[in-house]
């Protein structure tokens, strides 16, 4: 068969500039917004008639910063604490043979914009700021939703963490961010398999660089700088 190519409809928006940081799976942080972009040949009003009657949306996405020319059929999820192989197609890692990420975002507006034409605000996102976006679909409940689904080695989001942001570091902030910016923290963005209680992180995030630390179940927040 011949090659598929496919190009992008859009490009994501979003606070985080690398990896580092960004959930782990879509959804986890409700309070992260993001907008999405289209690309000039997409920028019609028309391709998005009737999408505001969804309250959700499957985004189908390139991992653009993991490529690479080969793959394996194994990997080690960080889940697992990164020495234990599963099989790649019965894991989310972005070392995949065609790269490719599925995210279910929720929808918080259609704008109109006079430069970029229509654009969608979405929240939930787990996408790093300039990520291709090849399709967009609409989330059917009755569909795409299974309560008795079983969640194989990641059945739960895993713990959350207490975050203590000191206010005087909270104030350099801007407060439309700092919902999102505890849910991060709290989802824990280090490594599975780091647990050093006395080293330092760096977050980059909406335009600050966040350094922290970890111990015993809390994140202890040490400065808050403009990058």
């Amino acid at each position: 068969m011949p090659d598929v190519v496919i190009k992008p409809i859009a490009h994501i928006r979003s606070d985080f500039p690398d990896k580092f940081g960004v959930p782990r799976q879509a959804g986890v942080v409700e309070a992260l917004e993001s907008l999405i972009v289209f690309e000039p040949p997409y920028r019609n009003p028309d391709a998005l008639r009737g999408i505001e009657g969804f309250s959700h949306l499957w985004l189908i996405w390139q991992f653009s910063k993991t490529q690479r020319g080969d793959w394996s059929p194994t990997v080690r999820p960080p889940r697992l604490g990164g020495n234990r192989r599963v099989g790649v197609f019965a894991s989310r890692s972005p070392f995949r043979p065609n790269a490719l990420g599925l995210s279910c975002v929720r929808l918080l507006e259609v704008r109109q914009d006079r430069a970029l034409g229509p654009t969608l605000r979405v929240a939930g996102a787990d996408l790093v700021d300039g990520t291709p976006i090849f399709d967009i679909k609409p989330y059917l409940p009755y569909a795409d939703c299974k309560p008795e689904a079983s969640g194989g080695f990641a059945p739960d989001p895993g713990q959350t963490l207490t975050v203590e942001l000191p206010p005087e570091l909270e104030e350099r902030v801007p407060p439309e961010k700092r919902a999102a910016l505890r849910g991060v923290l709290a989802n824990d963005p280090r490594p599975r398999y780091q647990a050093d209680g006395e080293r330092l992180y760096a977050l980059d995030f909406a335009g600050l660089t966040v350094r922290f630390r970890v111990e015993e179940g809390t994140v202890f927040v040490t400065a808050v700088e403009r990058r």
